[in-house]
């Protein structure tokens, strides 16, 4: 961007802060932290019995704990889109991640599955109004820093709202989490790290130099509110913790224990350090009291064998993970601070969704509704500043029409304390009580047939009325080639 340009645009900004400012707005910082492929008993504070999370915890023991909160996808990117837009993943089209959608067109293997997998988008249309272009219009500097995979080059996060991108592209994993982070591919990857490269040096730690980025515009915008979205690739593969912290957690591991992956769990404690040193910033610059966190995971953790591992996370008491449709897969962590609001409100047992925190950003800071664009997402804030207030919404929905390792094309619907599944396969629906079955071991659908179609009728009504895409069934598919 030309000199000429930036002095322009800053002073556009300033003159539209200016406006916000005397109409009463509340204008206050906002640091969006998203974990990646976090489960939802990974920090200690939802019950990981090795994970050790401190600076997490003690923010969710201050402030405010979702146990009920969802990604609106059980992978990444749709999740994302999600966040950013406010909408459903599959109103969006956007129900995979980017590398197995329509827009990058890579066969994926599943040659020989009984569905096709449907002709989804990768690039998140610059049509969508994104939150940070909300927040960018009412006078904020927006940051991104991390992964983004919610689309290639023309897409990236400075084409949706962000005044920089500091590791962003298409793609979702880095090869590495060490110095140069891109390892034997580094030339090729250079264009996943933009903005890190200058600052990192041998031995350096991927997760740290992003927080080292986030500190750097944290101590310069002091007197321009700003919006970071800090995406952490942490605890996603390849699992790579510092030597020091995997030998730590390998000394603590117990046969008793659920959490058994040392390494994992030095990844997992690497980003509650850095989190920690984001806190620990805004508090020493006197930011605190006008700085909203909100910490989330983009979906469940990942079960599966990886290298030696018999499996990555262990999601127990919730059932399978990333890909599933099944509570393993959806359920995450979510810890608000909302300084004046949150101190000491303790748990939130509502449901609640990622489609919900745009329009609850929003709402947080007094700024009008968007009203060019649908939404899915309702705001949080009156269920946050009275945790009996029940949310104008009864049902949340899933669709995730693909294969993946823990799952068959289905999708889902949750309407109370009932939860119901439908595999696209053979049309099967699946029946469970999350009250009093958390772990999804009881199909009640035969049981409660009627609760059942109740709840199939609510999920058709929804899929008609979002467009959704289908899965359809493949011709050649031959069983006996399994």
């Amino acid at each position: 961007m030309k000199v000429g340009r930036v002095i322009f645009y800053m002073a556009c900004m300033f003159l539209v802060n200016s406006v916000q400012a005397q109409e009463g707005r509340d204008l206050k910082n906002v640091i969006l932290i998203i974990a990646d492929d976090l489960g939802w008993t990974d920090l200690s504070s939802y019950g990981s019995d090795l994970h050790e999370t401190p600076n997490l915890d003690d923010l969710a023991r201050h402030h405010l704990k979702f146990t009920q909160f969802y990604s609106a996808s059980p992978v990444c990117s749709p999740t994302r889109a999600s966040i950013i837009t406010g909408k459903y993943p599959g109103r969006l089209h956007m129900t995979t991640h980017f590398e197995n959608s329509g827009d990058y067109n890579e066969k994926r293997g599943y040659q020989n599955l009984k569905m096709n997998k449907p002709k989804t988008i990768g690039n998140l249309p610059l049509t969508e109004i994104t939150l940070a272009e909300t927040l960018r219009s009412a006078g904020y500097f927006t940051a991104h820093i991390g992964k983004w995979h919610l689309g290639n080059f023309d897409y990236y996060p400075e084409n949706h709202g962000f005044d920089i991108n500091i590791g962003g592209t298409a793609w979702g994993a880095p090869d590495t989490y060490w110095f140069p982070f891109g390892g034997n591919n580094y030339q090729k990857q250079l264009r996943y790290i933009p903005g890190m490269e200058l600052i990192s040096q041998k031995g350096d730690y991927l997760t740290d130099r992003m927080t080292d980025r986030a500190l750097e515009i944290i101590e310069a915008k002091q007197d321009q509110p700003f919006f970071i979205h800090m995406s952490y690739h942490n605890p996603h593969t390849p699992m790579e913790g510092k030597p020091d912290y995997v030998e730590y957690f390998k000394k603590k591991v117990r046969p008793s224990m659920r959490h058994k992956n040392y390494i994992y769990a030095a990844m997992i404690a690497s980003l509650d350090e850095n989190v920690g040193r984001i806190l620990d910033r805004v508090k020493a610059l006197g930011q605190e009291d006008n700085t909203i966190i909100i910490f989330i995971s983009d979906n469940g953790g990942r079960v599966g064998t990886f290298q030696d591992w018999e499996t990555v996370a262990n999601n127990e008491p919730l059932r399978s993970g990333k890909g599933s449709l099944y509570e393993g897969g959806i359920r995450v962590p979510m810890i608000v601070k909302w300084p004046g609001h949150t101190e000491g409100r303790g748990e939130i047992d509502e449901a609640a969704i990622t489609n919900d925190i745009y329009p609850t950003i929003v709402d947080m800071l007094g700024l009008d509704p968007v009203k060019e664009q649908t939404v899915d997402g309702v705001s949080l804030v009156g269920l946050m500043e009275n945790k009996d207030e029940v949310l104008d919404r009864t049902t949340l929905f899933w669709h995730f029409p693909h294969y993946y390792t823990t799952t068959t094309p289905a999708n889902a619907v949750r309407k109370g304390d009932w939860k119901l599944i439908h595999y696209f396969e053979d049309d099967r629906l699946e029946l469970y009580n999350l009250s009093n079955d958390i772990e999804e071991k009881v199909d009640l659908a035969e049981k409660y047939e009627d609760k059942a179609n109740e709840l199939y009728e609510l999920l058709q009504g929804w899929r008609e009325e979002t467009k959704v895409q289908y899965p359809s069934f493949n011709q050649d598919y031959r069983p006996e080639d399994w």
